[in-house]
């Protein structure tokens, strides 16, 4: 997943390069305090004046100044926690007065003293929010959240300050409308292009008064978000199940039952086990445990975590993010706010999205329906009375596939080491397309132990980009899995990016192995994805560069990246037991093989509902009433769900599209399926995992960032539009 939550909008890439949503009117910063100098000389009198002790120097912010370390790597031994509000604020000042001065001049608006000087501004604001957001995200705590909810507000208040300035448009529209009688290049005139519809899309052409509805709706907004995202993150901690008995974790491997201890020895539960909650309604444990009252329990703690009515329950920030988006929508012209949301998008109008998410949940559904009566006739066959539920689909779907393949996760696991993984697989792979290779840079400071960080080197040998990785989870830590950047690359403003990636797979207990399922394997590689699109880019300027594109277009890079997993060549140097380092036996590769599309009627349904789920809601009308958030989710879903297969998140937990940027997007993933299973159709008929493949995707693809229209940039590395052919063979629904 690409994060995104606040700064969503790339026309402040320069500032904040897509981490977070909805920056106005900035409140004043308070300000800096001042420099304590020497001490007055005392009475002139006595003949022995008193020694003179210069009073300590304040100390100064580090955020307030560009990094001095490697590619502006953030100096996280320096920051202190208090340091990013007032960075942020001052940021947001200097960023405001900056844009004043584009304003103020006199000379007819032109391409560089306005576009290129709106994309140089907000440089303090975007480096202190970069690290700052991606720390709540990542190594969160109370002070962070509470800042987090104070900044909400401003930071709407902000982003509208800057597109709802009247002057600041007119000069972008004066440029936009003698755009084709100017001599610029197609990046420019991409630029001018973007800008300009990103700022009608925010309300540039609103009436003083509408702008003003809008800001109000804005900031509302934005504060729900944040509290959302807060609530959730408590909501998980506080439902992680907690086992008294070790008999009861029966199934769990020594490592995973170590890494439950641990769990509990974090929380001051010693003597007692804890199953934490990723974000997804199914949990890892279910595959294994044998104890069905607790893989209930598991379930039922998972997918009411947020609808308990306690201080947690996020439902009513639900119906009004859901109201607010329709109101807002209508306010801008559209009809829904998911027509708003896609109308720069590459599918355009939710009617296409909503047809293709239809069209495979058809034969996606009936295949689920076939993987029910498989995992029923085994529970009758083993007598266990009982109807299969959405808690044993995990449990059974593992004893059939161990039935037809004579396969289950605990043979896997063992060949699928984290660190083995990460260098013999995700790195070899980058470096057999495109030559990079990689130095663990243990001088560079970290936000915690945890983290890693490497520097990227070319097939050249020069130096391209650090990439951190943080790999575990943690109670502070949000659900799921994401990159984003702590600087961007751009021409203009001469950075490279500094990229990370996070994830949540279990942490080992001390000296153990973190050994990896095989979706956590294809996660390392589709995150970094992400990364190497960020690491590729080669744009000028940063509103269009690395990830700046369209949200289902975001996703194809790192859905692609996917596929080299699968590698022959890749697999057999990652996929080595972590005990004796010999290579997974070919009997059981061939296994894995046969099994590839496996349990997909269940994966495709449930990413099906979640993406219907989440036009439902954003497809609402402006005028309806405040929905009631399990009433709405059980008729959005009756026509393409069934019991045993729950949606792959439920509206009160669907973090992707309340709190991360996914609103009236999550469709995103299939809709980039479709174009990087189409692409890697065309590797394969061009020799595969070659170096001239590589450079040739790089060049076409990874180093073009938003720079171009990316239907016409897929058309011109594919020579045609994606076809879903490639995607039902794929998936196994052909």
């Amino acid at each position: 997943m690409r994060f995104r939550g606040f700064f969503a909008l790339p026309i402040l890439a320069g500032a904040l390069s897509a981490s977070c949503s909805h920056p106005t009117a900035p409140a004043t910063p308070p300000a800096p305090p001042p420099v304590v100098g020497a001490g007055s000389a005392g009475p002139a009198a006595p003949p022995t004046p008193p020694v003179q002790i210069p009073a300590k120097p304040m100390r100064q912010n580090p955020l307030l100044v560009a990094s001095t370390l490697f590619d502006q790597a953030p100096p996280f031994d320096k920051i202190q926690d208090t340091d990013y509000k007032p960075a942020i604020l001052q940021g947001m000042k200097e960023q405001l007065a900056e844009i004043a001065l584009i304003t103020a001049q006199t000379d007819a608006p032109t391409f560089d003293n306005t576009l290129v000087a709106l994309e140089k501004t907000g440089q303090l604001y975007g480096r202190a929010s970069r690290i700052f957001f991606g720390l709540t995200q990542a190594n969160t705590n109370d002070l962070f959240q509470k800042v987090e909810e104070e900044l909400a507000p401003l930071i709407a208040a902000h982003q509208d300050a800057i597109t709802l300035d009247a002057a600041l448009f007119a000069r972008i529209k004066a440029i936009y409308d003698a755009r084709k009688t100017l001599k610029l290049d197609p990046v420019q005139l991409q630029l001018v292009e973007k800008t300009y519809r990103d700022f009608v899309k925010a309300g540039a052409l609103l009436s003083d008064k509408d702008k003003d509805t809008l800001r109000a709706l804005n900031k509302e907004e934005s504060s729900l978000q944040t509290d959302f995202v807060n609530k959730l993150l408590a909501a998980g901690k506080a439902n992680a199940v907690v086992v008294s008995d070790k008999a009861e974790l029966a199934g769990l491997s020594d490592e995973e039952i170590g890494a439950a201890a641990e769990a509990a020895k974090a929380r001051k539960l010693d003597g007692k086990w804890v199953l934490p909650l990723q974000n997804t309604t199914q949990q890892p444990p279910q595959r294994s445990l044998q104890n069905r009252a607790l893989r209930e329990k598991l379930f039922v703690a998972s997918s009411t975590r947020t609808e308990k009515g306690d201080a947690n329950d996020t439902r009513a920030i639900v119906q009004r993010l859901a109201q607010l988006r329709a109101q807002r929508a209508k306010l801008l012209g559209f009809k829904t706010f998911a027509d708003y949301q896609l109308a720069d998008q590459m599918a355009k109008k939710p009617a296409t999205a909503i047809k293709l998410l239809n069209d495979i949940a058809r034969p996606a559904l009936a295949k689920a329906k076939g993987e029910v009566k498989k995992m029923q006739a085994l529970i009758d066959k083993q007598k266990g009375g009982f109807k299969l539920a959405a808690w044993d689909w995990q449990y059974y779907a593992e004893q059939v596939r161990k039935a037809e393949y004579d396969l289950d996760e605990s043979q896997i696991k063992p060949y699928f080491e984290l660190d083995r993984v990460l260098q013999d697989g995700v790195f070899y792979a980058a470096n057999q397309l495109y030559g990079l290779t990689f130095k663990e840079r243990k001088d560079i400071p970290v936000y915690h132990p945890d983290v890693r960080v490497f520097e990227v080197f070319d097939a050249d040998g020069s130096s391209l980009a650090l990439w951190y990785c943080d790999y575990f989870a943690r109670d502070n830590k949000s659900g799921g899995a994401w990159e984003n950047t702590f600087v961007n690359q751009s021409g203009l403003l001469g950075t490279r990016p500094v990229v990370y990636n996070v994830t949540n797979f279990a942490k080992p207990a001390p000296g153990e192995k973190a050994l990896l399922s095989y979706d956590d394997v294809s996660t390392m590689f589709h995150e970094f994805g992400h990364a190497l699109h960020e690491m590729f880019s080669n744009v000028q300027y940063p509103s269009l560069a690395g990830t700046q594109t369209p949200r289902d277009f975001v996703e194809f890079p790192s859905q692609f990246n996917e596929h080299w997993a699968d590698e022959p060549t890749v697999f057999a140097r990652y996929a080595k037991h972590y005990k004796t380092g010999e290579p997974m036996p070919k009997a059981l590769v061939d296994k894995i093989k046969k099994a590839r599309t496996f349990n997909q009627g269940f994966a495709t349904s449930e990413y099906i509902e979640a993406s219907l789920l989440d036009f439902a809601w954003h497809t609402v009308s402006a005028d309806a009433p405040l929905q009631d958030v399990l009433a709405f989710e059980t008729k959005a879903l009756a026509k393409v769900s069934i019991p045993e297969v729950p949606p792959r998140y439920r509206t009160p937990y669907f973090a992707h599209i309340w709190g991360g940027g996914y609103s009236a997007g999550y469709y995103a993933y299939l809709w980039s399926e479709v174009i990087d299973d189409d692409a890697f159709g065309w590797f394969k008929e061009h020799g595969g995992m070659t170096r001239a493949n590589g450079q040739r995707f790089r060049d076409m693809i990874l180093s073009r960032g938003g720079s171009m229209d990316t239907a016409e940039m897929y058309r011109k590395f594919r020579g045609r539009d994606p076809k879903v052919q490639a995607l039902l063979e794929e998936r196994g629904l052909k």
